[in-house]
Formats: C-alpha cells, structure tokens, sequence
C-alpha cells in the first residue's frame, strides 16, 4: 500500500507519496520554459531523485538549470543569493531536491525573487511576501515536513539567530522511499527524531487540537513501529515508507499547531554551531523538555508517549518516567549524542539562554507551561 503509492492533498499542497512517483509533477511543470533545480552538494545525485527530476523535465520539453549550492542549517545569506540567481536568469519555477535545508531555502528564495528584499526582511516580519515563483518539492529525508508544511528556517548571518516563519506552500511534492535508502545511519536517526518531535510538540502545544492529536498519534505509530527495522536494513522500502509517512503526518500536525521549547532552544544551538544537525539537537533536549511538557499537558503527551512505552499514565506525576521512556527509545535506536559533543559546556548555558528569551523567545509561544530562565538552564544541563 505504501510503497504502491497515493496522493495527499493539504491546503493546497498534492503529495505524490509512494515509490516512482515523481512522474506526477509533469503535469504541473508542463509548459514552464525554464525551471531552476535547487539541491545541495551530493544527496540529490547519490538517491537518484535528481536524474529523475531532469528526466521529467526533459521529457515535457522544460528548460532548466541546477544550483547545487545549499548548505545543512542554512544561512539567511544563501536564500538571498538563490534569490537574485532565480530573479536574474529569469526563471519561472523552482524544483527543490532536498531535505528541510534546501526545501527552506527554496521557500524564502521563491518569494525574494518575487517580491523583492532580502531574507531577513521577512524573517524579521518587515517585509510581506506579494507573490512568489511558483515551488515543487522533491523530498529525500523523512523528517523535514518542509515539502507539506508552510515554514522555513534560515540562520541570520549577523547574530547567527536560527529564525523559523510561516512563508510558503509548495505547490506540489514527491514523497518517495526509494529515495531516502542512500541516508546515512546517523541522518536516518536524527530525521527520525526529527519527525517524532515535531509529532509530540503539535500533539502537546497550546494550540493543539484533537485533530493535530491525530495525526501526531498516527505519525508516532509510524515511527515508533518501523525506526528500528529500518536500522537492521536501510534498504526496506516498507519501512521506510511508514517512517516517510510519519514524517509527513507529522509535518502537517505542525503546519496546524506548531512547534515549541524543545525547537525553540535548538535552534538557539545550531544557530550558533551549524555542524549540530537539527535532529540531533532535539534528540539530546528531548528527554528533560519532555519532562516539563509531560507535567503540563499530561494526557496528550501520554497518548504519544504510549506508543512507545503502554505503561505511562496521563498524569503529571508520571513526568519522570516520560523522560526515562524518551531516553530509552532513543539508547534502542543508538542515540547517545551530548551537548558536549559539539563543543556545548556550562560557560554556553547564559549565552543559550538569553537567545532562547531574546530573540526566538516568539518560537516558545506555543509551549503548555510558563518558561523561565530556570527551566532554559535545567534542560540545557541535563543534555551537556
């Protein structure tokens, strides 16, 4: 069934899901004259998804040009060069081959394109998009959400503050598990992660509803029931399928109801070292943060928790198992990554804490309880 194929349809967005599936954006990049392929260093070649994508191309007689030049954990710079690229050479369309960090990227550079200004204008809510080139997405992660959602994150080059906006739909995007087999052990953790937390922050926010739970459930179903498999044979295209298909319910559950403390303090930490990967950064402030979450929206929480661990009980007193259950799922997966890994100690914790409150305070809005400098500090202590 998964790996067969289907189309999701949300706000706008068609998801060609399932194995070779990318012949379905021809109808939509037909009678384009010139597309701009946007990917990263190495990831769109070695899954196959960029030969694909040119293929498709080729075969409804579209022009095209490929900028290779995207980093992981972008900076705000990149999107504004993407930007002047597209606007430059006259491109009518953008297909972005890519995790979160291309497809992000692509996002912001669609609408400078169209509408003029630099990145941080609209990360900064200075500037409002009046259109943008129209964005197709191939994605090659299951975790990003990007090719689903509304949202980009990009880093601001001046203070190195990782902001994350509400910008851009993409008009269609692939959704294919052959393409996520070549991922590397470590990306197939830390996407997964990725998607899980975006399912157990939409599940838990403040603007949660039973609808996002839905989704959350299902997505963690999905995770939960197929992370381990995967790591036996990174080559199963069923289970990578269910991981995709978590990823992207998830994806949608933050699109509804956002994100909150545990994004909040991590782009705070890969704002000021890109070489944390995304994914990484929330597994390691996952287990205390979903101590504090725990005790504030006991019953949502439990009904993600569950799936990993039955024997958790709505209850805010069961705080501390809900950290241990986090912190045993991911030892089974293999993540035993720190802070201090990547060069976090003790001296950082102010500096973290002051950028979580100062500002990306905006991203903690969503979070169930009163956050305080005391609690910034206690997670970030726990995860060094």
């Amino acid at each position: 069934m998964f790996v067969d194929g289907f189309v999701v349809d949300y706000k706008g967005v068609r998801v060609f899901f399932g194995r070779g599936v990318v012949g379905g954006l021809g109808r939509f990049l037909k009678g384009f004259s010139r597309v701009a392929i946007v990917t990263g260093r190495s990831s769109a070649r070695v899954s196959g998804a960029l030969g694909d994508v040119v293929r498709v191309l080729e075969e409804n007689n579209v022009g095209y040009d490929v900028y290779d030049r995207v980093t992981p954990n972008p900076w705000a710079s990149q999107a504004d060069d993407l930007g002047e690229f597209l606007w430059r050479n006259g491109f009518d369309a953008v297909v972005a081959i890519g995790g979160g960090s291309v497809i992000d990227t692509a996002k912001v550079a669609c609408v400078i394109a169209a509408s003029g200004g630099r990145a941080v204008d609209y990360l900064y809510w200075r500037r409002r998009p009046r259109g943008s080139l129209p964005l197709f997405a191939v994605n090659l992660t299951h975790g990003t959400g990007s090719e689903v959602d509304r949202y980009a994150v990009l880093t601001v080059d001046e203070n190195r503050e990782k902001r994350g906006i509400a910008i851009l739909y993409p008009k269609a995007s692939v959704d294919d598990p052959g393409y996520t087999v070549t991922l590397p052990r470590d990306q197939t953790v830390y996407t997964t992660l990725d998607a899980f937390y975006h399912a157990y922050e939409a599940a838990t926010s403040r603007s949660s509803t039973p609808y996002t739970l839905l989704h959350s459930v299902s997505a963690t179903e999905n995770i939960a029931g197929f992370i381990e498999r995967v790591l036996r044979d990174p080559r199963d295209l069923d289970g990578r399928s269910r991981l995709l298909y978590g990823s992207l319910l998830a994806g949608i559950a933050i699109d509804m109801s956002g994100t909150h403390i545990i994004h909040a303090i991590e782009h705070a930490l890969s704002g000021l070292n890109p070489k944390l990967p995304h994914g990484c950064g929330l597994g390691i402030l996952g287990p205390r943060a979903v101590y504090y979450t725990h005790k504030a929206r006991p019953s949502e929480s439990a009904e993600i928790l569950k799936l990993l661990d039955s024997s958790i009980k709505p209850d805010p007193g069961d705080a501390g198992k809900a950290m241990k259950i986090i912190e045993e799922f991911q030892e089974k997966i293999g993540f035993t990554r720190k802070l201090s890994d990547y060069g976090f100690g003790r001296d950082d914790i102010k500096t973290v804490t002051g950028m979580v409150l100062g500002g990306l305070k905006y991203l903690l809005e969503g979070t169930p309880f009163k956050v305080d400098e005391q609690i910034i500090k206690d997670i970030l202590e726990h995860s060094l």
